[in-house]
Formats: structure tokens, C-alpha cells, sequence
């Protein structure tokens, strides 16, 4: 259940920390002091879509924080553990989620950033939140299936339904997509016929156009090279450089060599081994330079028939690549793909033949899925009639009759949640006979038959607490205090909020908050007040008589929480 709520800077609401009990608690005040937003708030901690005018004017942001406290075996620790959220079941579990007025929204669990997703998905565990326009989803039978599964817990076999139907609708499109492409390979057979013929000839390898285009390149200038390598070996040969730099070092060489010039440090002697190291290094780069140029012979391969062949070669690729619209490198690739179509139109029937089994084998697995999930929901269907037939007689209807039906859907209309179609029937007198809901109820019977529906659900699922906004529209007198006095036995396993502006629903309350405007601040605002039995009297009183609360108003606020 919800142990505390802190809310700060939302609309209307600068600080407000609440700490709710177990049981019943009715919220109620004038229309416009704020109980819808403390709804929003809530709705925005468990992971309902962030607006950032959800910020209170003047602030930088808002924070919603809610302490839980769910049982050791609550399906949530599962799920925290599943996506490696840190929790323990002996401490309290904390949703919280900051918008801001500048950057992206945040959640967290824990004080650990999650998505607002996973957020919902963990809320959707914890509090059931039933809008006031609630009912409007029993006018629409579109919702009637979502409602039955959702009573039944059929998550797993929708899932098993909806992987189903996906498979079948691959294998579906694949066999679609191969019957096409055997009718254009056979109307096109005798073209790709001659389109393998002819590539099967040349015989394309992937990479060979730019191996080809770079060899020819090669061959070409080996000419060309031979030409400037015979330049450079007539230069070197005829300047002699070798026998001049021979001769230059041997002449420098002496001069280190007189007496006095050795290991002398004077400047003379100094520049005369200077400049004999860089007559040595000369001549020693210039027979290196000439083993380069004339090794450089050996490597030239002038090949006339070499060149004609790799541009014979080229050249077909590149023009067989222009015939059929595509780059000289990719005709390898259309060899593969031509020859997988003409086998497809000279054997292509096998294909299809396994195709189609494919199809009926994913067809039978998805109505075996679709199968099981009508079993499972008309099995549901009996025990939510059950279920709701035994909340309408407190709720003052009890000759009405509910019936859900679960028929099967037309031929080729199924899909990924099953062959079903579900609505829900009332008959609110008998021997009136059964009609849609939408049809037969008024809009005061719609709201109890909400009511019944959303006890029925509240039992079945893992929400420890409930939150009702207005569930007693559209109803007075009777009818309201039996709508009360279900929500105080609905709160004998639940944590249950009622919003409400029903006198009767909120004097079934075990506990009454005030919902009000704060005249302390001058910019107005929220804030909620917790009311001992005097002060309830007084707010039922007002409830009771409006603006002008009179002593008979009083009177009868104090009879409706004695009878409570």
C-alpha cells in the first residue's frame, strides 16, 4: 500500500506531504480545490506522461516521490529484480519522477534512474487508478476483450498468440513474395536464360574489375619506366661521380693525415675532417643510388600480351555491367541472383510447396494459440459474470443480469489477440431480455456496473491500492451508500481512495482528507487537511447543503457517519 506521498511545485501544489493509512480514505472539497491534480500527481509518479506544465509558475522543476510498502510475495520484487533494480522486501519501495523545466524528464526506483516505461510497468503492479470517466469504457465493446483478459490474467497467452500470429504473418508475406517472384521469372525465363548464359561465360569474380584496372594501369607505364630507368643509368654512368668523389676523399684524407692536423681542434684541421666525413657520405649515398637505379631494371615487366589481355578482359566486364544497369563489381553478385531465379522458374514449385506448408504449419500454431486463448476467456466470462452478479445486489441492482459474450470473429479477421469477439450484455430486469450494455443501462446503472466491474478486476489483480475519482457519479441517496459501503468491504484487503462529492461516500470513509484552497498563499494553491469527526460533520454538512451549511445539514452529516 502507499505509506507517503510527496508532492513538490505541481500546479497548484508548492509543499505537501501526506501519510495514508490502511482502509478507506475519502478526499473531497469544492469543485476546483485541487483533487484531480493530487490524481495527476500521483498518476505522473507511476509513470504517466510528463508535461512541463505540470510545473508550478516560478518554479525550475517538480518532483512526485511515493513510498510504498508491498508484501514479500508481491509480483513487483520479480520485476525489480528482472531489470537489476536494487530492492529489498524489508525496506520501502519508492517511485519518484522529476520533470524539469529545462531538460528530460527523470524516473527513478529507489533513487535508481529507470525509464518512465519500466516506471508504469511497476505503478500498473502497485495502484489501480480508476478515472472518473471510467464507465465511458463499458459503452465500448472495442475495450470489453481488454477487460475480460485483463479479470482472466491472460498476459502469457496473448503473448503466446501474438508471437504466433507474427510468425504467420512472415511466413504469409514470404509465400506471397515467392509466388510473385516465380510468376516473373517464368514470364521472364527465356531473358534470364540467356542473362546467365552470357555472365556464365565471362564468369565475373568479385573484385577481379579493380584488380584488372589496376594491372592494366601498371602495364601501361612500364614503358614509360623503362625509359626514365635508362635515363638514370646513362646519367650515373657518364658524370663518373664515383671516381670524382674518390678522388676528393683520398686528396682530404691526406690532409688529416699531416703532422699537426690530427686531432687538432683549430679551425683548419677541423674543417678538413668535416669536410671528409661529407665526401664519404657522398660517396657512399652515390653507390647506393646506383644499386637502386640499375635494380630497378629487374623489376620492369613490359608484357605487350599481357596488357591486351587484361584490357580485353576489362572491357567486358565493364560492358556486359552497362547492359545490365549495374556496376562491373556487382556481377558476380547478379550472376547468383539471376541464376536463383531462373531455378525458381525452372523448379520453383517445390519452393512454393514448402512455402505454403510453412504458412499452414504457422496457421495451425496460431490457432491452436487463438484456441487456447477463447478457452480461456469464456472459462473468465463465467467467472466474472459470477463475480459481478454478486456486486450488484449491494449496489442496488440486484435484478439485473450481466452475460459476456465470447464469440468468434469472421474468417480472416483474427490477429495477434486472438479470433474473439467480447461484449458485455445486461439485462437490468428479468424476462426483459439481454442487449448490449452501451444500449440498455442508463447512465446511473452504467456508473454501478463500472463500479462492480472495477471491484471484480480490483480483487483479481495485484494492486494493493486503489484509487476511485467520482465513482459515484451520476447516483444519490440508496444508491450512494450502498456504492460506500462496497468500497469500505472492497477495503477490508485493499488501501482504497474515493474521490468524491457524494455526502453517503464520504461518511462511509474511515478516514475524510479536505481538499482545499490555501488562502495563506498569495498565489493560491493545494493543500489537503486530515478532518476529526467534528470537522467531517461540518464538510458532510456542506456536502449536504452546499454553500450555506444549516443545522439541519448537520444534523443529518452526524446520522450518516453514526449509521457508517
Amino acid at each position: 500500500m502507499i505509506l507517503s506521498i510527496s508532492i513538490r511545485d505541481f500546479v497548484l501544489i508548492d509543499r505537501l506531504d501526506i501519510e495514508p493509512g490502511a482502509g478507506f480514505t475519502a478526499l473531497t472539497g469544492e469543485t476546483g480545490a485541487g483533487k484531480s491534480i493530487i490524481l495527476d500527481a500521483l498518476s505522473l509518479a507511476m509513470g504517466a506522461a510528463a508535461d512541463r506544465a505540470f510545473i508550478r509558475s516560478g518554479a525550475d522543476q517538480t518532483s512526485v516521490a511515493v513510498e510504498f510498502g508491498p508484501p514479500a510475495r508481491h509480483p513487483v520484487w520479480a520485476a525489480l529484480r528482472e531489470q537489476g533494480i536494487e530492492a529489498s522486501v524489508d525496506e520501502a519501495l519508492t517511485l519518484k519522477r522529476v520533470v524539469r523545466a529545462c531538460g528530460p524528464a527523470r524516473a527513478f526506483v529507489n533513487d535508481q534512474a529507470v525509464s518512465a516505461a519500466f516506471l508504469a510497468e511497476i505503478g500498473e503492479l502497485l495502484v489501480e487508478i480508476h478515472g472518473q470517466h471510467a464507465a465511458s469504457a463499458l459503452m465500448r465493446p472495442s475495450m470489453h476483450r481488454r477487460l475480460l483478459d485483463q479479470f482472466a490474467g491472460n498476459e502469457k497467452l496473448l503473448s503466446a498468440c501474438a508471437e504466433a500470429f507474427d510468425v504467420l504473418q512472415v511466413s504469409r508475406d514470404a509465400r506471397d513474395c515467392l509466388e510473385l517472384e516465380q510468376a516473373d521469372a517464368v514470364a521472364t525465363r527465356e531473358w534470364l536464360e540467356q542473362a546467365v548464359e552470357e555472365l556464365e561465360r565471362l564468369a565475373p569474380v568479385a573484385g577481379e574489375a579493380a584488380e584488372l584496372a589496376s594491372q592494366r594501369m601498371r602495364l601501361m607505364q612500364s614503358e614509360r619506366v623503362t625509359e626514365s630507368v635508362g635515363e638514370a643509368e646513362a646519367a650515373l654512368e657518364g658524370a663518373d661521380i664515383d671516381t670524382a668523389l674518390s678522388k676528393a676523399s683520398r686528396a682530404l684524407e691526406r690532409i688529416c693525415r699531416l703532422p699537426g692536423f690530427d686531432g687538432s681542434s683549430e679551425a683548419l684541421p677541423e674543417a678538413a675532417r668535416v669536410a671528409a666525413e661529407a665526401v664519404e657520405r657522398a660517396l657512399i649515398e652515390t653507390r647506393e643510388a646506383a644499386s637502386a637505379v640499375f635494380g630497378l631494371e629487374r623489376l620492369i615487366h613490359y608484357d605487350t600480351e599481357a596488357l591486351e589481355s587484361a584490357e580485353a578482359r576489362l572491357f567486358a566486364l565493364r560492358a556486359l555491367a552497362r547492359k545490365h544497369t549495374t556496376d562491373p563489381e556487382t556481377l558476380a553478385d547478379l550472376l547468383l541472383r539471376l541464376r536463383g531465379r531462373l531455378d525458381l522458374a525452372e523448379a520453383g514449385e517445390d519452393a512454393l510447396i514448402a512455402a505454403r506448408k510453412a504458412e499452414t504449419a504457422a496457421q495451425a500454431r496460431w490457432h491452436q494459440a487463438a484456441e487456447i486463448l477463447t478457452s480461456a476467456r469464456k472459462a473468465a466470462a463465467g467467472r466474472l459474470e459470477e463475480a459481478i452478479a454478486k456486486e450488484l445486489a449491494p449496489l442496488k441492482l440486484g435484478r439485473a443480469t450481466i452475460s459476456i459474450c465470447v464469440d468468434a470473429l469472421p474468417d480472416g479477421e483474427g490477429g495477434s489477440q486472438g479470433a474473439d469477439r467480447v461484449e458485455f450484455e445486461a439485462e437490468t430486469n428479468p424476462g426483459a431480455g439481454f442487449g448490449p450494455l452501451r444500449k440498455i443501462a442508463s447512465g446511473g446503472e452504467l456508473a454501478r456496473f463500472s463500479l462492480a466491474l472495477k471491484c471484480a478486476l480490483a480483487e483479481a489483480g495485484s494492486a494493493q491500492t486503489l484509487i476511485f475519482d467520482e465513482v459515484d457519479q451520476g447516483v444519490g441517496g440508496s444508491v450512494a451508500a450502498a456504492v460506500g459501503e462496497r468500497l469500505v468491504l472492497l477495503a477490508g484487503a485493499k488501501q482504497v481512495f474515493a474521490i468524491t462529492h457524494s455526502p453517503q461516500v464520504a461518511a462511509s470513509a474511515a478516514t475524510q482528507w479536505l481538499v482545499e484552497k490555501d488562502h495563506d498563499q498569495k498565489s493560491g494553491g493545494t493543500r489537503i487537511r486530515g478532518l476529526d469527526d467534528s470537522a467531517r460533520q461540518e464538510e458532510i454538512a456542506r456536502m449536504l447543503s452546499g454553500a450555506e451549511v444549516t443545522e439541519e445539514a448537520r444534523a443529518a452529516a452526524g446520522r450518516l457517519l453514526e449509521d457508517a
